[in-house]
């Protein structure tokens, strides 16, 4: 009989009776405790915060250390998405040998290494301490999306501007939350709660629907059909109802979107300028990006040109490549990143970037059906993605914090939470 995770989990958890121990020790375990607890909630709150994530993550990491974390990590590095964290950042390091840093000074790329965060997450739950990190998730989603709701709706505002979270940031939130919400609305048991959790992810479709964001909108959409698609495969008739509802919701909201509108007659209005090799335009711009990366790849294709490297790497290429069309974009924007995962690493690390963002959508999505959640894993992976075609997902810190955080309460759950049924 296969171990199950939680079983595993107690062979380096705190798991210990607090019961029977001496009085110091007794109180020295529920202090441990409480700090784990307390720093899975506010891991959950600050992870919106780009102030404040920082302390959050280092609150976290030492909950774990104090826990023991350090003594017990030879169940959790067996965790494909943990060997694929740990492989990736290793390259990204690497990388720095051969790159520009410090002389660039734009250290954006270092968000990269913050993925292990994963590790001392996953590591300080346990049954007890489940409710205190999904609480943590719930509040810090909760306030944000209110805050979105509020600039959006009575300000006239994108995104959350008093966070910094510009509206690319706060379209992928909302469209993660489409996946998941819709996940645990098929999922769910409770026929009111699934009413409940429907009309919620609706909610957020229709607030993505109201955002500029195109490259999310065109990730959620997707990854929500390929959900529903593998949830009902077996159930035609209700898999064919889905859908149509579906569709005549998606066609509404973009209908009755001016937002959406506009961004289309935008894209259709940068198109042309594209043609008259104008491309200082939002599209144009990510047109000219590519062009330049994908060339910048072909010439050095094995290791790339050093992590942290796009905006040098781009400024030295533009010059001359096709006659230095390129070459005026360095005063568009502060070209910091490429809008495309893929030709980020490409231009960083070459073939050796791309084999590491390659294993560690792999090792996300093996983790994930490693605990029967084959479903979600697919549908949250396709959306990192196709996310990743149109802008640099790993870049926004709080985009990646959500997904593992996400990630390890879903695996645990999955153990010690409430049976649903499991399609």
């Amino acid at each position: 009989m296969q171990t199950s995770f939680y079983t595993k989990f107690r062979l380096f958890q705190p798991q210990e009776e607090s019961a029977g121990l001496p009085a110091s020790q007794q109180g020295a375990y529920e202090w441990r405790d409480v700090l784990a607890k307390f720093s899975l909630l506010f891991f959950g709150i600050v992870l919106w915060y780009k102030g404040s994530i920082y302390f959050g993550y280092g609150l976290l990491i030492l909950a774990w250390i104090l826990d023991g974390g350090l003594l017990r990590p030879r169940q959790i590095i067996k965790e494909p998405l943990v060997l694929a964290i740990l492989f990736f950042c290793a390259v990204l390091a690497l990388g720095i040998l051969w790159s520009d840093y410090p002389e660039s000074r734009r250290i954006r790329w270092n968000k990269y290494v913050l993925l292990p965060v994963f590790i001392p997450y996953l590591s300080l739950l346990n049954k007890e301490r489940l409710s205190w990190a999904i609480g943590g998730l719930v509040i810090g989603y909760s306030v944000v999306l209110s805050m979105g709701i509020y600039y959006r709706f009575l300000l006239g505002e994108q995104g959350v501007p008093i966070l910094k979270m510009k509206y690319l940031h706060f379209s992928m939130m909302l469209g993660i939350g489409v996946i998941l919400i819709s996940y645990l609305a098929a999922t769910s048991s409770n026929k009111k709660m699934r009413g409940l959790l429907w009309g919620f992810a609706v909610f957020l479709l229709f607030m993505q629907f109201n955002q500029d964001g195109r490259g999310p909108l065109l990730a959620t959409v997707p990854a929500l059909i390929l959900l529903l698609l593998i949830l009902y495969k077996a159930h035609i008739k209700k898999l064919l109802g889905i859908i149509t509802a579906i569709i005549i919701v998606i066609g509404a909201f973009a209908y009755n979107s001016n937002n959406f509108h506009e961004r289309i007659s935008q894209f259709q209005g940068n198109i042309e300028l594209i043609q008259q090799e104008n491309y200082g335009t939002s599209v144009g711009y990510r047109f000219a990006l590519w062009d330049v990366g994908l060339h910048a790849i072909t010439q050095r294709p094995w290791f790339g040109y050093g992590t942290g490297t796009s905006a040098s790497t781009f400024e030295q290429i533009a010059k001359t490549y096709k006659g230095g069309r390129y070459k005026s974009l360095g005063n568009y924007q502060k070209n910091m990143q490429y809008h495309n995962d893929l030709i980020q690493m490409g231009v960083y690390l070459g073939a050796l970037g791309l084999l590491a963002y390659i294993l560690l959508l792999w090792g996300w999505f093996q983790t994930l059906r490693a605990h029967r959640l084959t479903t979600l894993g697919t549908a949250l992976v396709c959306f990192v993605f196709l996310a990743g075609l149109t802008d640099v997902i790993f870049i926004y810190s709080q985009i990646p914090s959500l997904l593992l955080v996400i990630t390890a309460i879903a695996i645990f759950w999955n153990e010690v939470g409430p049976r649903n049924n499991n399609i």
